[in-house]
């Protein structure tokens, strides 16, 4: 009995051994392929959604409109020129929307499937395109920079990383104190409003911009975004902007254009203490400067597009051009003052050379004839006297009388100085010159900084500081 008993036990003992041993090893073999099971799982999710889906319609057709969202990150600015009138930014694209065939029953804990760009070419997509885009490209280095995400209700993440080179048109009235907004504008190409619509998905905070954009001339002060409804020949399409300001720095003009366009102007003011009879030197700096304000003028407009309208920058340079070319005629002016009464001072002192010469004649003949005259009446006319006709002598007498009684007019009026041309002399222009230059200049740098730094300082309407974003 005890010995049945005994065997009965052991028996027992060696069974549950053994199904211990099978337990933990069937556990060792569900962790070793767990990983290839779930794989196998995603492989046939992924093979059912394809089964029976035609990308060539679009989810919910014949109903509602599918609602694209959209997000972008700016990675980077690279240009913003002014004679293409665009701009070229690298950014982040992101396009979310829901599709219903794409729904999917996972294994637990996964809610997300994250597949290679190579899926997206057997699925329907939005035809999203940018309006004012000139040129794009893709990243393709290492691999096409995008990926996929399918969430288990349908939702689809779509990520790609673009370059856009798109227009910008400027207004340059104010250039360099310029502002410029340039827009990016996201549109579907094919889908009206009743089939496609789209809206910026986290609100205001959709677009991102990387603080380290920078570029040479320029720095982004913000951006703002809108959605319109845009009204063609084709139907109503929907369509966001994204548009970014950039304020232009105004560090190079300043050393390029500005500090050297006033140097020039105080070089000319130089000729006002030099001799005006120095002619070779004033003649020689007034044609220099205005020879270099010539070339400094063109220099600036040829990196600048052919507009007809007139820059800020025009008006400093043409205000120093007229300054330098003002200078070179005040030479002009003080010359031809100086070589006016030089002449009439010749002519003067001729005309007063011609009269002491004839008052010195005139001075022999009358004492020379006055003898010959009393010795005829002495001589051969005794009687005339005894006439009441008088001597000759005292006739002639009686003529310089006259003439000294009514002296001839002077040849300069009285009170007029010979040295003087309309009350100035040519040294005078050169005082008043040292003088008027210089305050009219400053006169003008005070208005015109003043002026056109306020007027240029416009911050668009619900703009989105990037200082207050970071």
């Amino acid at each position: 009995m005890y010995v049945l008993a005994y065997v009965m036990l052991s028996f027992i003992l060696l069974l549950k051994s053994t199904s211990f041993l099978g337990v933990s090893a069937r556990g060792n073999y569900e962790a070793t392929f767990s990983g290839r099971e779930l794989g196998d799982q995603i492989t046939e999710i992924l093979n059912n959604i394809r089964t029976n889906y035609d990308k060539r319609v679009r989810p919910n057709y014949g109903g509602e409109p599918v609602m694209v969202g959209v997000t972008m990150y700016v990675l980077s600015i690279s240009s913003l020129s002014e004679v293409e009138m665009d701009f070229t930014v690298d950014f982040y694209f992101r396009q979310t929307w829901t599709d219903p065939r794409l729904k999917f029953q996972g294994p637990p804990n996964v809610n997300t499937l994250s597949v290679g760009s190579e899926f997206i070419k057997t699925m329907w997509v939005p035809d999203t395109f940018f309006v004012n885009e000139k040129k794009s490209y893709f990243h393709t280095a290492t691999t096409s920079n995008e990926f996929l995400r399918i969430h288990d209700d349908g939702r689809v993440l779509r990520s790609i990383r673009l370059t856009v080179t798109a227009s910008c048109p400027m207004n340059l009235q104010y250039f360099p104190m310029d502002r410029q907004l340039c827009t990016i504008e996201i549109e579907s190409f094919g889908y009206t409003m009743s089939d496609i619509r789209y809206k910026w998905q986290k609100g205001h905070k959709s677009v991102g911009v990387s603080p380290d954009v920078s570029l040479p001339q320029f720095k982004v002060l913000g951006y703002r975004q809108s959605d319109v409804e845009i009204s063609l020949t084709t139907g109503n399409y929907s369509r966001l902007a994204c548009q970014i300001q950039f304020v232009r720095s105004m560090g190079y003009y300043l050393i390029q254009i500005y500090i050297p366009s006033g140097l020039i102007v105080v070089i000319s003011w130089v000729s006002f203490w030099l001799n005006r009879n120095a002619t070779p030197a004033r003649v020689a700096l007034g044609v220099t400067t205005v020879l270099t304000m010539t070339t400094l003028m063109s220099s600036t407009n040829a990196a600048l597009p052919k507009i007809s309208y007139v820059k800020s920058i025009d008006v400093y340079l043409g205000t120093c051009f007229v300054m330098v070319f003002a200078s070179l005629l005040e030479y002009a002016t003080v010359g031809y003052m100086a070589k006016r009464i030089q002449m009439r001072k010749n002519r003067f002192l001729a005309l007063q050379k011609m009269a002491e010469q004839k008052k010195a004649a005139m001075d022999h003949h009358d004492e020379h004839h006055a003898k010959q005259t009393e010795v005829r009446f002495k001589v051969h006319d005794p009687k005339s006297y005894s006439k009441g006709v008088g001597t000759l002598e005292n006739t002639v007498n009686g003529a310089r009388g006259g003439d000294e009684e009514n002296p001839a007019h002077p040849i300069l009026p009285p009170g007029k100085d010979i040295n003087k041309l309309y009350g100035i002399t040519p040294s005078d222009i050169d005082k008043y010159s040292r003088v008027v230059f210089p305050v009219c200049f400053i006169c003008f740098n005070l208005m015109y900084w003043i002026i056109y730094l306020h007027i240029s300082d416009v911050v668009e309407d619900d703009l989105v500081l990037l200082e207050a974003t970071t």
